[in-house]
This record gives C-alpha cells, sequence and structure tokens, in this order.
C-alpha cells in the first residue's frame, strides 16, 4: 500500500487497537484457482512473538476456506473517511493555495491464513466474538442464550479462519501535515456536514496523538 511517511502509522498498540475498533474487514486470497474476497468481522490480538493475530469465520458454503493453504491471503480493514472542502480551510482565505482532499484510515494486514474446521476453537471463538460485540449493552446477549442443539447445528455450519501477519501497513491521513486552524476548520466542517465523521476523526486523531 502506498502510505507518504508523514501518514504512516507503526505503533503495533496503536494499529491493534484501531483494529479491534473496526473489527469488520475484507480478506483477499490468491491461489492457483484465482482470487476470493470475503466481508467479515475478524478479531486482533498479538501472539508471544509480538506478531498480529487476526481470527474469524466463513460460512462452511463459502468456497473461500477451501483454497487457504498455499494462498496468499490479505485482510482489510477502512475506517472513518470523508471528502475534505478546500473551504474547510483557514489558509483558504489566507491565500488560496488549497486543493481538495480525502481524508481515511486503511489497515492493510498481510500473512499466511488457515481454516479450522473444529467445533470447539468455533465455539469458544463465537462466544468471544459475541462478547465483544455485545459489550457495553444493558442486557447483553449471549451464545449460551440460544438451545444448545441449535447452536450444535449453526456451528456446524461455519469454519474457523486464523491469519499470522508478517506484513502490516496502516495508513492514517487526517490532516496532520496541516496548521491547527486548518485541521480545527476541518473537524469543525465535519461536524456541519458530517457529524458521524467527525467524531471518529477526532477520536482516531486523539488515540493516535497519544493525547
Amino acid at each position: 500500500m502506498y502510505i507518504p511517511t508523514q501518514f504512516r502509522e507503526t505503533r503495533p498498540d496503536v494499529i491493534l487497537d484501531a483494529v479491534n475498533r473496526l473489527r469488520f474487514g475484507i480478506m483477499v486470497s490468491a491461489g492457483a484457482s484465482g482470487m476470493e474476497a470475503t466481508h467479515l468481522p475478524l478479531l486482533a490480538d498479538t501472539l508471544d512473538d509480538g506478531r498480529l493475530r487476526l481470527r474469524g469465520h466463513f460460512a462452511r458454503a463459502n468456497p473461500h476456506w477451501r483454497m487457504l493453504a498455499g494462498a496468499s491471503s490479505l485482510a482489510i480493514f477502512q475506517g472513518p473517511q470523508a471528502y475534505i472542502s478546500p473551504s474547510f480551510y483557514a489558509s483558504k482565505r489566507e491565500h488560496g493555495k488549497v486543493v481538495p482532499t480525502w481524508n481515511y484510515l486503511a489497515i492493510h494486514i498481510s500473512g499466511a491464513a488457515r481454516a479450522l474446521d473444529d467445533a470447539v476453537w468455533l465455539r469458544r471463538f463465537v462466544d468471544e466474538l459475541t462478547q465483544a460485540q455485545e459489550a457495553g449493552r444493558a442486557q447483553p446477549w449471549a451464545v449460551s442464550d440460544a438451545p444448545e442443539e441449535y447452536l450444535r447445528g449453526m456451528v456446524k455450519a461455519i469454519v474457523g479462519v486464523e491469519l499470522v501477519a508478517d506484513k502490516v501497513e496502516a495508513a492514517w491521513k487526517f490532516v496532520q501535515h496541516r496548521s491547527d486552524a486548518d485541521r480545527a476548520g476541518v473537524l469543525a466542517g465535519l461536524e456541519a456536514e458530517n457529524p458521524a465523521a467527525a467524531a471518529l476523526v477526532a477520536a482516531l486523531e486523539t488515540q493516535r496523538s497519544g493525547i
């Protein structure tokens, strides 16, 4: 992924936290039979050797999991993104030397992926994924709320996937190369036109700067 130096994020803890905030990615695999892409929720953690690991699951009917052995795989996460109008910048009123751009967060994680057709692993993973998704709800739903026989049938319909990263790239383009006045103008402009994007951009910038 092309990333200008000023937009490159390399801190493992910041990237790990961002992946687990975003959680929904695209896994792309290229093998002898061609390419497959699947959109799926993924949980991230770090192995003892420091490598980032992703875990998720495919529908058993999805042919993607059958091609993982010997294939190259890439997981793509996209965070908040928004068009940035030159009219947002304070510098537009000063000298007019501004052009439109796009702000975004993108993370690419590539490595060897493997399928896990293991009912015990899958049951443990869906418990963990559900807990992560339900956290913060007043009455969180638990996997154990469903009938056991029904759960066994549902687990049979999925196959796990684990990807251990050998390369991690993160692009964090949020006007960090511009003046304080221009950054404030971008946040104000987004707040007026796209409040959800403004809130996410502000939160991620605070996280990235370590404030």
